[in-house]
């Protein structure tokens, strides 16, 4: 078997600055999609317990 020769080998493709933006856009809304679906779920999990917290036995 032969070594591929450097001028050969194809290179990952280089990102510009339209494509780093864009990544940037869909990271960032998954990131807050996901601190807002987190938010949501503690605040159903406090609303739903609600007062009942603190009429438990001891």
């Amino acid at each position: 078997m032969t070594e591929p020769d450097a001028e050969t080998t194809p290179l990952a493709p280089v990102a510009d600055d339209a494509a780093n933006r864009a990544r940037r856009g869909r990271n960032l809304a998954i990131a807050l999609g996901l601190v807002g679906f987190v938010v949501l779920v503690y605040l159903v999990t406090v609303f739903r317990m609600g007062g009942n917290v603190l009429d438990r036995p001891l």
